[in-house]
C-alpha cells in the first residue's frame, strides 16, 4: 500500500513540476505539451510492465515473479505469495493422491475407480490379476466393454442390491470366483472392490468333503463292531465259542481301524497346523530301514517277496518320528495294493549333486494317470472298495505329503495300470549326511 501512495504522490509531483517550467517557458502551449509527455511516460511504463506480467503467466508453474518498483512491485509479490501457496497445495496433494495410491496397491483385495460413464480412472494392480485386466491399456476403457458377463451389467444397474457383493466368474480369468462390491461416491464416480475368494470356496468344499469322509469311514467300522457284539449278546448261549472269539476279533480289528484313523487325523491335524519345525535329529537310515522292512514283513504275513537295498547315505537330518511315519506308510501301502506274491523293493539310494532317494517300487495294480495328482488329497482312494478291504485309512500319503514338505524334500509317483508303481522321496543334499 505504502509503495501505491509512493506512487502517486511522484506522479503529482512531475505534473506540478511540468505546470511549473511550462508556466516559464511557454504559459499555454509549453505546460501542456510537459503534462502529456509525463502521461505518455507513465501510460508506456505501465504497458511495459503489463506485457511482463503476460510473460510470466505464460511460463512454466513455478517461475519467479518479475522485479518491479511502485504499485506494481505489490502486485508482484501478491501474485508470488499466491503462486507458491498454490505450489504448496498442489504439492500436498500431489503427496496425499501418491500416499492413496500406495495404499490401494498394498490392499489385498483390488480397486477400480469409475468415472460417471463406468470408464475406469485407476486401477491397482491386485485388480489388473482379478479381472484380466492392463491399466496401461484398459485405463480410459468402460468397465462394460471389458466384463460383459449380464450379471454384472445388472448388478452396476441396480440400486437397491449395492451393499451385496455380486460372486462372478469371468470369461477374461477363467478359474477364478470373485466378490465384487460397488460403492457409489463423489462426482458421480463407482468404486469397485474385487476380492478372489477361489481358495475359500476350495477350502470349503474341501472341509464339507472332509467331514463327510470322516463320518463316513469312522460309521463303517462302528457299525460293523456293535452288529457283532449285539449278534454275540443276542446269540451268546446257543453260540458255540469259536463263533464268539471270531465275532469278538472282527470287532477288535474294527475298533482297531477307527482308533488308526483317529490317529492319523490328529497327525495330520498336527503337521497342517502352526506346528514348530521339525526337529534336527541326526537319523541312522540303515537301523530305521530294517525297523520298517520288519513291520511289512508282518503286514505281509509272507504274501510277498519283500527285498532291502541300502546304498545311500548313512544318516539323515530332521525329525525321526515323522520320517519313520513317511517311510512306514509308502512301504505299508506297496503292501496293501499288491497281490499275494507280487514283489516289493525297498531302496536307499545316493542322489545328484549329493542328495539322497528312497524309493518303494511294487509289481502291484499301478495307478492310472488321471489318478496320480489327487493320490496326496485326504480320504482320496481309486477304489474305495478294495481300500477298506486292505485298511488303509485314506491319509496316509496326505500324511507323507506334510512330512516331506516339512524337511524340504519331494514326492514322485510313477505307476501304470498293471504294472506297478514307483513312489521315491528325494531329499535335498543340505538334509544329507554321509
Amino acid at each position: 500500500m505504502r509503495s501505491v501512495v509512493a506512487e502517486l504522490l511522484t506522479a503529482l509531483a512531475l505534473a506540478l513540476l511540468a505546470l511549473i517550467a511550462g508556466w516559464f517557458i511557454d504559459r499555454e502551449r509549453g505546460a501542456w505539451i510537459l503534462v502529456l509527455a509525463v502521461a505518455v511516460f507513465f501510460f508506456l511504463r505501465q504497458m511495459w510492465l503489463v506485457l511482463r506480467l503476460i510473460h510470466w503467466a505464460a511460463r512454466p508453474l513455478g517461475t519467479p515473479t518479475p522485479s518491479a518498483s511502485g504499485a506494481w512491485s505489490a502486485v508482484f509479490e501478491a501474485l508470488h505469495r499466491r503462486a507458491r501457496l498454490s505450489s504448496a497445495e498442489r504439492e500436498h496433494a500431489t503427496q496425499e493422491l501418491a500416499r492413496f495410491r500406495r495404499a490401494a496397491e498394498a490392499l489385498p483385495d483390488g480397486v477400480i475407480i469409475l468415472d460417471g460413464h463406468r470408464a475406469i480412472e485407476w486401477m491397482n494392480l491386485q485388480a489388473e490379476v482379478c479381472l484380466g485386466l492392463k491399466a496401461s491399456l484398459d485405463t480410459g476403457s468402460r468397465i462394460t466393454h471389458l466384463l460383459r458377463e449380464p450379471e454384472f451389467l445388472t448388478y452396476l444397474d441396480g440400486t437397491d442390491h449395492r451393499g451385496v457383493p455380486l460372486e462372478l466368474r469371468t470369461q477374461r480369468n477363467p478359474g477364478r470366483s470373485l466378490h465384487i462390491q460397488a460403492a457409489p461416491f463423489a462426482a458421480g464416480r463407482t468404486l469397485l472392490l474385487v476380492r478372489d475368494v477361489t481358495q475359500l470356496q476350495k477350502l470349503a468344499t474341501m472341509r464339507r468333503d472332509f467331514v463327510a469322509n470322516v463320518s463316513h469311514e469312522l460309521k463303517t467300522p462302528l457299525t460293523v463292531t456293535l452288529g457283532f457284539i449285539e449278534t454275540a449278546q443276542e446269540a451268546l448261549a446257543d453260540t458255540p465259542p469259536a463263533e464268539i472269539a471270531r465275532y469278538l476279533q472282527t470287532a477288535e480289528d474294527q475298533a482297531r481301524r477307527m482308533g488308526q484313523l483317529i490317529e492319523d487325523l490328529l497327525t495330520l491335524s498336527a503337521l497342517e497346523t502352526d506346528a514348530p519345525p521339525p526337529l534336527e535329529d541326526r537319523i541312522e537310515v540303515a537301523p530305521m530301514l530294517r525297523e520298517i522292512m520288519v513291520e511289512i514283513e508282518a503286514l505281509s504275513s509272507g504274501r510277498h517277496r519283500i527285498n532291502l537295498e541300502n546304498t545311500g547315505p548313512a544318516c539323515l537330518l530332521g525329525s525321526a518320528r515323522e520320517l519313520r511315519s513317511a517311510f512306514g506308510n509308502l512301504a505299508g501301502n506297496a503292501v496293501r495294493y499288491s497281490p499275494d506274491g507280487g514283489e516289493i523293493r525297498l531302496c536307499w539310494a545316493g542322489e545328484g549333486e549329493s542328495g539322497a532317494r528312497f524309493s518303494v517300487i511294487d509289481s502291484g495294480i499301478g495307478i492310472a494317470a488321471e489318478h496320480l495328482p489327487r493320490l496326496t488329497e485326504r480320504f482320496y482312494r481309486v477304489d474305495r472298495g478294495r481300500s477298506r478291504e486292505a485298511g488303509g485309512t485314506g491319509l496316509g500319503l496326505a500324511i507323507v505329503k506334510h512330512v516331506l514338505e516339512r524337511h524340504q524334500a519331494v514326492l514322485r509317483i510313477e505307476s501304470k495300470p498293471g504294472q506297478g508303481s514307483n513312489f521315491s522321496v528325494i531329499f535335498p543334499a543340505h538334509r544329507v549326511q554321509s
